[in-house]
């Protein structure tokens, strides 16, 4: 996989900053009735994946992102942070906030489905949005699995292999997960190997230093009349 590298493109920046509050979202979304905007953001995510199936990464991207845009105005987490500013909307039923977290999941995995497609991968996105996958749904595997890979590629070997292993165990069969969990694996094992020859060296030079030290008071002993 190629490092992460490049200029952020807009709909990213877009997609990410659907996770921030943002006051006008909430107006927005209150002057319509709260089904219609799940149902809104259901749409754009049912978009999304037609452009991800038909490889139009940079489309999916954008209906995602707009999905996320539309249901931040209903998010009670959201709103908890903004209270007193804007209209008040009325409180989701049980049912609406499983439609509106399941969405959100669904955008947050696709989204990063999407980035691990481009051809610079941003893998501390890929990473962000994958955790936020899992704060709602702890044992998604399929963030875990991409959790695991970015945090790879981004140098921390011991922590994608605990992603990793935990996708494992959901899906041994799956050949990506072993394959990306051998490769955390053949890392740390690279990482102990190489500390391990700086401590020999170390402990090398401090014999060989102490060892000096020896010769040189034998032969001042020595010296004397």
């Amino acid at each position: 996989m190629e490092a992460a590298g490049g200029e952020e493109s807009p709909e990213v920046r877009g997609a990410a900053a659907a996770a921030e509050p943002s006051f006008s979202g909430s107006r927005a979304t209150s002057a319509k009735p709260v089904w219609a905007s799940l149902e809104e953001a259901t749409q754009m995510k049912t978009e999304g994946n037609a452009f991800y199936r038909e490889k139009n990464i940079r489309s999916a991207i954008g209906r995602y992102h707009r999905a996320l845009l539309v249901l931040r105005g209903l998010d009670s987490e959201v709103l908890a942070s903004v209270k007193g500013f804007g209209p008040e909307i009325p409180a989701l039923t049980t049912e609406q906030e499983a439609l509106l977290r399941n969405t959100q999941v669904d955008c947050y995995n696709n989204l990063a489905a999407c980035l691990l497609q481009r051809q610079s991968v941003d893998y501390a996105r890929v990473r962000e949005y994958s955790l936020r996958v899992l704060q709602w749904r702890p044992g998604d595997v399929k963030a875990l699995y991409r959790a695991g890979v970015a945090t790879l590629e981004l140098g921390d070997a011991e922590t994608a292999k605990q992603y990793l292993t935990q996708a494992c165990r959901e899906q041994p069969n799956d050949a990506n997960v072993r394959k990306h969990l051998q490769r955390a694996e053949e890392k740390l094992n690279r990482e102990l190997q190489k500390e391990k020859a700086m401590y020999r060296e170390m402990f090398s030079s401090s014999l060989k230093s102490s060892s000096g030290e020896g010769i040189n008071q034998t032969n001042r002993a020595g010296e004397g009349v």
